[in-house]
């Protein structure tokens, strides 16, 4: 049977960030589905932004939850308190080395938008295949797979870190997207986040 349509959907890999547990980064103060059906309402084909490949686009809302920054500056104060660990986002993805804030450290502010990275249905399904995973949103007629949700304070894209832009270099079957590094991209990411980190 098929179950109620809608034109975006939560893909399982952006779970994580509904989870409130010890290490979770963004964590989106929203229940899943209501958060799931509100994009949905707010969903204007014409205001979607490219994104990185053909397949990925970003769409800007204001923040509607409470949802607080996922990133802060580095200066001379609070550089002492940056960690660094190597992790990966799913079982099946090789980890990475990343540098973050300790949440409990640093105190954000509520995000004044939030940037819905989506991933066409091809891609997600492409995707799952090569990492052996099944769609539970497969008999849903959904044109694109919420994959992440960046809270911030602007309404455009902010460079993806490094780190992620190698891992999308290697393939989906490492955990990435298999879109080759831009020069030039990967560079202003290092510009963007050597003066900025991650809050987790």
């Amino acid at each position: 049977m098929i179950r109620k349509a809608f034109k975006i959907v939560i893909d399982p890999f952006a779970y994580r960030q509904f989870e409130k547990k010890e290490g979770a980064q963004n964590v989106i103060e929203y229940g899943l589905e209501e958060f799931q059906e509100r994009i949905n309402q707010l969903y204007d084909p014409s205001q979607l932004a490219d994104g990185y490949a053909p397949f990925c686009k970003h769409l800007f809302v204001k923040n509607f939850t409470t949802t607080k920054m996922g990133y802060a500056k580095i200066t001379k104060e609070n550089e002492h308190l940056l960690r660094t660990v190597y992790e990966a986002r799913t079982e099946k993805e090789l980890p990475v080395l990343r540098r973050f804030f300790p949440y409990d450290n640093i105190t954000p502010q509520v995000a004044e938008y939030l940037d819905i990275i989506l991933y066409h249905r091809t891609q997600v399904e492409k995707e799952n295949a090569a990492m052996g995973n099944q769609d539970p949103n497969k008999d849903i007629d959904y044109e694109w797979g919420i994959v992440s949700i960046k809270p911030q304070d602007c309404p455009h894209e902010l460079p993806m870190d490094p780190i992620t832009i190698m891992r999308n270099a290697l393939g989906v079957e490492h955990g990435g997207s298999g879109v080759p590094l831009d020069r030039e991209k990967y560079l202003k990411s290092v510009e963007f986040w050597s003066q900025n980190a991650i809050i987790k």
